[in-house]
């Protein structure tokens, strides 16, 4: 699962412009679904079918990561940006920005005054030197990425865009191991979560299933002095409780339980206080839906080096499993 999780963290998607990674995933996941299709607002909607008394269970990862947009071009050919979803800004000084026609530049600081950082005092220099320059480059309107390397450190893996590229990743890997399902899956790739979980609302609405489960990253409480929070890197899948956009339905909350501890997946229970989930989205669609949210821990979140274990990782993978061949009539 490394190699897929590195083309995904590598690849260029910022919040409406998923297409290079969803691409990607059609790619990866032909072959192991029924149809593949891509609706109007970029989610792409992989179906395996199942029998004709079996449920429908939409399964929902977000291909689409935070960014910048280019606002201003000055005479000296410096840009000035807006965030694209919850940039975290104590981080960017120094990091680097590709946009997508591979141009790379860095952030920095006016009068590199670190103390009172904001992003109206943020630039990014492409090494540019008068603003005819610039725009030979990159545009006012353009988006950009973060500009990070994958990097493999064993048991846990860095990289930007973890969030949720690894959710994505988790979706495919069930994808290839589901044969002659009971249930109607939907595996949704969706398309601008990071700026108000956007193809969670327009993919659910079409879909409308029984069963809803996001695949996201979700925050940790084990770095030092970190806010504390009973999520762990290395101690298993988390089972969302509740966050900013939903509370867990009992039912599926209960479910996604004893499924972990019927199949001996190790999982850990997510109380985020802020930041929401496809989820989110998917539970107020048409008259409700019961909806849940398997997290995968991740340090760092919203920073251009998000960390996440693999055990974490293979147990969200379990748990999909579990959930998908799951004689949902008991739930």
């Amino acid at each position: 699962m490394k190699e897929v999780i590195k083309q995904l963290t590598e690849a260029f998607g910022p919040s409406g412009y998923e297409s290079q990674v969803t691409e990607l995933i059609s790619n990866m996941v032909k072959d192991y679904a029924d149809e593949v299709s891509t609706d109007v607002l970029g989610n792409l909607i992989a179906v395996k079918k199942g029998k004709e008394n079996g449920k429908t269970i939409m399964f929902s990862a977000h291909a689409d990561e935070i960014g910048v947009v280019i606002t201003h071009i000055d005479d000296k050919g410096f840009l000035r940006f807006a965030n694209v979803g919850g940039v975290g800004i104590a981080s960017l000084v120094g990091n680097r920005v590709r946009f997508g026609n591979g141009t790379i530049g860095v952030i920095y600081s006016e009068k590199g005054d670190w103390k009172e950082l904001k992003l109206d005092k943020l630039y990014i220099d492409i090494g540019a030197e008068t603003k005819e320059e610039a725009n030979s480059k990159v545009r006012v309107g353009e988006f950009g990425i973060f500009h990070r390397e994958f990097t493999d450190l064993g048991h846990r893996v860095v990289a930007k865009s973890m969030d949720d590229r690894v959710g994505c990743a988790v979706l495919i890997e069930a994808m290839k191991q589901i044969e002659n399902p009971t249930n109607t899956l939907y595996f949704v790739f969706t398309s601008q979560e990071e700026v108000g979980l956007r193809g969670a609302r327009t993919s659910a609405y079409t879909i409308n299933p029984d069963l809803g489960i996001a695949l996201d990253v979700t925050l940790t409480g084990d770095t030092p002095e970190a806010h504390r929070m009973e999520v762990s890197l290395g101690k298993g899948a988390a089972i969302k409780v509740k966050d900013s956009s939903m509370i867990t339905h009992p039912k599926v909350k209960e479910l996604l339980v004893q499924l972990a501890e019927d199949g001996n997946i190790p999982y850990q229970m997510e109380v985020l206080e802020r930041g929401g989930t496809d989820a989110g989205a998917i539970h107020l669609t048409r008259d409700g839906i019961p909806s849940g949210t398997i997290s995968i821990p991740c340090r760092y979140v919203h920073s251009p080096s998000e960390m996440v274990d693999m055990r974490d990782v293979q147990a969200c993978v379990d748990l999909v499993l579990a959930v998908a061949n799951h004689d949902l009539d008991t739930l």
